[in-house]
């Protein structure tokens, strides 16, 4: 037992010892993620994106500067910049890595076999030689894919002749330096071969090159424009739909930021909601799951959004059942 004097004591002693306690718990962990991307996060249509991502993670009790920094790196679309960048985040020695598009998943993947990497934007994960397998990722990476695999080539030619049933001739920007354009070439010229149109392919890797390409479209007498899901197609949207409109070229995107910003039509998963879905894998990581044992998302819902604006200032009309299978019509 306990005397009184020796119980006041040990009270006292209590009372004492706890501010030294307090002072002496270790601060909270600050996580640092490195984004690897190919806009500015501060560019137009990647503002929505970033904002969805940071919501998604403070909606799991992250606050930015507090328990979270973000460490941005872009391309600017230049795919070619992507593995000194990842270098540069490995380097920082980030917690995380969150990789935008094929380009950058590979380049983080290559950059680093320890640092957990979450993808997003990624078309094909396993065509790309990402991912063994969607159910079962392996390795250090994991996240959310972009759409439905390259066949996604097959539905913009399909919408393109239902907004315009007698084009025969798209023209089609393409980058040489995406990892999958090889097979963005060949499903393009399946399903053209199906749809009875002939596809005329325009390499651009630069910006500078676009006024050049857009030319030669116009004395080529292109009927529309297939733009493929790449970055320097959604780094530059705006000066795309620009050009596609002065050139008068109904076209077709794989973003709906391009939309946005003046093009005719796209057909895609909503953007912002991957993004806040890959906040959900940040979270189970720095908790401790293991990136290869988290299945890859697929989207499940694609919106076909038509910008009326655009069509009129093209002089063309687009279908009733067209406009009746838009989740979204920007008049």
């Amino acid at each position: 037992m306990m005397d009184r004097r020796s119980f006041m004591g040990a009270i006292a002693g209590g009372f004492l010892a706890a501010p030294l306690a307090a002072e002496a718990q270790p601060a909270a962990k600050v996580y640092r993620i490195g984004s690897l991307g190919n806009a500015a996060p501060t560019a137009p249509q990647a503002i929505p994106l970033w904002e969805a991502f940071v919501e998604g993670l403070r909606e799991r009790g992250y606050v930015e500067g507090q328990n979270f920094v973000m460490e941005y790196r872009w391309t600017e679309g230049r795919l070619e910049r992507s593995p000194s960048l990842a270098t540069e985040l490995v380097g920082l020695k980030v917690d995380l890595i969150v990789a935008v598009g094929t380009a950058g998943a590979r380049a983080a993947k290559q950059a680093t076999g320890a640092i957990p990497i979450v993808m997003v934007y990624v078309v094909d994960p396993v065509v790309a030689g990402l991912v063994d397998s969607l159910a079962r990722p392996g390795g250090n990476l994991t996240g959310v894919a972009f759409g439905a695999g390259l066949a996604i080539v097959s539905k913009h030619l399909e919408l393109l002749k239902a907004a315009i049933p007698k084009v025969s001739r798209v023209a089609v920007l393409s980058d040489p330096a995406h990892p999958l354009d090889a097979g963005y070439r060949r499903e393009a010229q399946a399903a053209a071969g199906v749809l009875g149109v002939s596809l005329q392919f325009y390499e651009v890797r630069d910006p500078n090159e676009l006024e050049g390409a857009f030319t030669g479209m116009t004395k080529a007498r292109a009927g529309a424009l297939l733009g493929l899901t790449q970055p320097f197609a959604f780094v530059h949207a705006r000066r795309i739909a620009d050009l596609a409109v002065k050139s008068r070229l109904p076209a077709v995107f794989a973003f709906r930021e391009s939309v946005e910003a003046g093009g005719l039509m796209a057909y895609a998963a909503n953007a912002p909601d991957m993004f806040r879905r890959a906040a959900t894998y940040v979270d189970k990581i720095l908790k401790g799951a293991k990136p290869g044992d988290l299945p890859v998302e697929q989207p499940t819902k694609f919106e076909l959004v038509i910008n009326l604006r655009t069509a009129k200032a093209l002089g063309l009309t687009i279908p009733p059942s067209l406009l009746l299978r838009a989740d979204q019509i920007i008049e």
